[in-house]
């Protein structure tokens, strides 16, 4: 008789058919049995906060590292570290058609998996719970969905049509398993998105407690998220107005205020992976050391992902001096955006520029600069300033996200008006004058807007493979031999000197884009291994 069990570290990859034999067949010591687990409502609970704990795991390489890298495919960020090896980046973010078995996608794909595998679990087992409230057990339900819709969103966008997994199921039971389309996967996300709507609470009703859970406001917007990279902008209309009229949330009146250490969970926050600090147990974020500066003595970060000198160029033609200071810091800088310590930071680097302005050594950081976004001002440091004990969370959907995609569905069907009210609203915020045009040249206001507004945020990739200029996606005229990007980093009159004077990362990047094999990252070659070729590559991937 078959025997199912929770799996606290979970199996290895639900797509894998690795041996685990003995382990399917034999009671787990020191883990619970399934089917004496979710006796009652804690034991759902702690379940659930397993689910969530699965948006990021425990460490930086599983999912962290894949969203970093996702930037380092755009024109906002470099792979940026020039004294380590680059191998876990630069076959895919240099666009060289050598990524199937690079060891950040096959994480991610495989951690994406665990996560949907718990979801899968909580979905199943949840309903036959001995819990009184029929609510509470409705919500947990509608987390788990929510999040589970989350884990396919994730993986549709990146890999296109992937397998569906729906159920708790052993690896016998997957074996032959195909990839379905991506119309098949998108309608499971919606469908998770919007059974989650239906069920969860506004962020208005939820208990202090429940801080960082998913409400109806982070279903409705995802759900739009999901109609808006579709194509499907009046669905998306209907659902991010209900965002926007809940009245649930609002921009926050500082810009530099959204990803401050001291407003985590703010009134901006939609969606956001809570992160506290502890001593002993690694409950904190990431990114402000993967991607903060190296060798120097303030800090030990790691410099794997830095702005461009692009992003900056951004900016200043925009006359947007709000958002750069608050997006980008640059070597030899005299000051930084929120950092009252600015000479005792100085100090604790070693003064290394010897002139009293913050360094980013450029041998060793390809543009010199860093993301102010993640950057911890030096008093509001914890004691061990190190991976997984950052108290900043990871903000996935804020307001002006919402806001500026209603915008861009607004302009797509036709109501210039109205999408110039909302992107104005978040133009506004940062002191630039509203704009007044229609038709293509606001689609291309409303473009230049999301990539100021949310800059290193994780979103740019998504947009320019999603984006269509005259019939091809926009990450075409980006990238590739003729691209604006590879050729504004090589022409002398726009290239920058700290990122042309360090060849360790080559300024060329993304000259070898192929739209026919770059829209998607390959599926993890040992995935197709494993499965005995039943799951099929990704076209252009050899």
């Amino acid at each position: 008789m078959k025997k199912t069990y929770i799996l606290a570290l979970a199996v290895a990859s639900l797509l894998t058919t690795t041996s685990c034999e003995d382990f399917l067949t034999e009671d787990v010591r020191g883990q619970e049995n399934l089917d004496t687990y979710f006796q009652t409502e804690a034991e759902a609970d702690k379940f659930l906060t397993g689910c969530y704990q699965a948006i990021t795991f425990d460490d930086w390489w599983q999912i962290d590292n894949f969203w970093n890298l996702c930037d380092m495919c755009t024109d906002d960020y470099w792979m940026g570290n020039t004294t380590q090896d680059q191998s876990g980046y630069i076959s895919l973010a240099h666009y060289q058609g050598t990524g199937q078995e690079n060891g950040t996608i096959a994480n991610f794909w495989q951690y994406r998996y665990k996560g949907i595998l718990k979801c899968n679990i909580a979905i199943e087992r949840i309903p036959q719970a001995n819990i009184a409230d029929k609510n509470k057990k409705n919500l947990l339900i509608a987390e788990a969905k929510f999040l589970r819709g989350y884990f396919y969103f994730e993986l549709v966008k990146n890999f296109g049509g992937v397998p569906i997994v729906k159920g708790f199921v052993m690896p016998e039971e997957i074996s032959g398993i195909t990839r379905v389309s991506e119309e098949d996967v998108w309608a499971l996300v919606e469908q998770d998105f919007k059974d989650a709507a239906a069920v969860l609470p506004n962020r208005s009703k939820q208990a202090a407690s429940e801080t960082g859970h998913a409400t109806k406001g982070a279903a409705l917007g995802m759900l739009g998220k999901a109609y808006m990279y579709q194509g499907k902008y009046a669905e998306a209309k209907t659902c991010l107005k209900q965002v926007i009229d809940s009245g649930e949330y609002q921009l926050m009146e500082n810009f530099g205020d959204i990803w401050d250490v001291d407003h985590n969970n703010n009134k901006e926050s939609i969606f956001e992976v809570q992160a506290i600090y502890d001593e002993t147990y690694a409950l904190g974020s990431f990114r402000s050391i993967i991607s903060g500066p190296r060798d120097v003595s303030d800090q030990d970060g790691w410099a794997w992902g830095l702005p461009t000198a692009n992003l900056e160029a951004a900016f200043k033609e925009a006359g947007d001096d709000i958002r750069l200071k608050w997006t980008i810091i640059k070597n030899g800088a005299t000051e930084i955006a929120g950092e009252d310590n600015f000479a005792e930071l100085v100090e604790a680097q070693g003064n290394k520029n010897g002139d009293g302005t913050y360094c980013i050594p450029p041998k060793s950081h390809k543009s010199a600069r860093i993301s102010r976004k993640i950057f911890i001002p030096y008093a509001k440091r914890p004691e061990k300033f190190e991976k997984g004990r950052i108290p900043l969370g990871q903000r996935i959907l804020r307001y002006a996200d919402v806001l500026l995609l209603y915008a861009e569905a607004c302009n797509e069907t036709g109501d210039d008006a109205t999408a110039r009210k909302y992107l104005n609203e978040v133009r506004n915020r940062v002191k630039l004058p509203g704009v007044t045009t229609s038709g293509n040249d606001l689609r291309q206001d409303i473009r230049k807007e999301r990539r100021l507004e949310l800059a290193l945020e994780g979103h740019r990739l998504d947009d320019l493979r999603r984006w269509k200029e005259d019939g091809e996606p926009l990450i075409a005229k980006i990238m590739g031999p003729n691209g604006s990007f590879v050729k504004w980093n090589t022409d002398p009159a726009t290239r920058d000197s700290y990122e042309w004077d360090n060849q360790k990362e080559a300024s060329d990047k993304g000259i070898s884009f192929d739209k026919s094999r770059d829209l998607l990252f390959p599926i993890p070659l040992y995935e197709i291994t494993m499965s005995n070729g039943t799951i099929t590559q990704n076209p252009g991937w050899k």
